[in-house]
């Protein structure tokens, strides 16, 4: 190392007691290296997250997300219509209102506007054929489809990490028994069963009185039990494998040893390291949500009219492509930037907090 100084390095005395420079080497590679293996300590979601947010992409993703979060929070209180507000112009409705071009006024509006002076809250993305507001109509759809996304991948989290802990770490019989209905969930139809469901529950059950589910409408119901039921397959496949090679490392043997409960050990050592696992799934299963309830509003399988979804909205829009194209353009723009952010998250959450990728 005495060689990397700027001064010369004088030569030592025969009689000094100082060490001699020439004792000195320069570290070799291997030493250097090790300067990274005694870094400061961190846990490993702090680890991740210091990954995560060295990726452009990841970043840029997260931005938009909360910009549209913040547009779906706020333009309700801003904006003076509701989704299913037809405009009126003092008190009678205004046919003339229909289908208007984004931030275009009818005729009504404008003579308003000019015989008592004052400025009417434009029409950011237009109106429908129903003299509706379309830019709260897509807020309110995104907000749905949102909705639906994180419900769904909360549900795959809790049951398809359950499923798959509980599978992989009894194994032998009960493995195979559980792992062979995982086989027959996957070959149920999604679809078909959302059709059935949403029959069944038309004549049977009335959820019109439900705070929330009530406005959603049984189409919606039926696909959150189909989520319920089918969604979290992926997951437990995959936490039971990680589970597997896990519970034979000496750490979950010790607490065998040490008088711990199958729950506890499962809690306390296994999940933990599957962590990785479990992030990755729930982050990547926000956007098959999202699109899944997309093309089943489109199909018409969606939420109850006249709440708006994303994928509806397109699916009316279809009509007057030529005459209003707009109208297809908006839904479908939220639609790709909210499943494109989520996907591009979920591959940096990947690249970040999978440990064989560190690298």
């Amino acid at each position: 190392m005495a060689e990397n100084y700027d001064i010369p390095v004088p030569k030592k005395s025969f009689l000094s007691l100082q060490v001699d420079p020439k004792m000195f080497e320069k570290a070799t590679d291997d030493e250097k290296r090790q300067q990274d293996v005694m870094a400061e300590s961190t846990t490993f979601f702090k680890d991740g997250m210091r990954r995560l947010m060295k990726n452009p992409l990841a970043v840029m993703s997260m931005i938009i997300l909360a910009v549209v979060i913040l547009i779906l929070i706020f333009a309700p209180i801003v904006v003076p219509y509701d989704y299913d507000e037809i405009i009126t112009v003092e008190g009678v409705r205004d046919k003339g209102a229909a289908n208007l071009a984004p931030f275009e006024y009818s005729e009504k509006e404008q003579s308003y506007m000019e015989q008592y002076g004052v400025s009417i809250f434009p029409h950011i993305f237009g109106t429908d054929e129903l003299c509706r507001d379309y830019f709260i109509r897509v807020v309110y759809g995104t907000r749905v489809s949102l909705m639906v996304g994180v419900f769904a991948s909360i549900m795959v989290l809790i049951i398809g990490t359950i499923y798959g802990a509980i599978s992989g770490y009894m194994g032998g019989k009960v493995d195979m028994v559980m792992m062979r209905i995982v086989d027959i969930i996957y070959s149920l139809p999604d679809l078909l069963i959302i059709i059935l469901l949403s029959v069944v529950f038309k004549e049977t059950l009335d959820f019109s009185k439900v705070p929330i589910i009530g406005k959603l409408g049984t189409n919606m119901v039926s696909m959150f039990i189909v989520f319920g039921l089918l969604y979290w397959v992926s997951m437990a496949r995959l936490v039971r494998g990680e589970i597997l090679g896990i519970k034979q490392n000496e750490y979950v043997l010790a607490a065998k040893s040490m008088g711990a409960s199958s729950a506890r050990i499962i809690r306390k050592h296994i999940l933990p390291n599957c962590l990785s696992v479990i992030i990755i799934m729930t982050a990547q299963e926000i956007p098959t949500a999202i699109f899944t309830e997309s093309y089943l509003s489109f199909l018409g399988l969606g939420v109850a009219l006249p709440m708006p979804s994303l994928g509806s909205l397109a699916n009316a829009a279809r009509s007057g492509m030529q005459s209003t194209p707009w109208k297809l353009v908006f839904p479908a723009v939220a639609i790709i930037l909210v499943v494109l952010a989520f996907n591009l998250i979920g591959d940096a959450m990947r690249d970040a907090f999978d440990p064989k990728l560190k690298q």
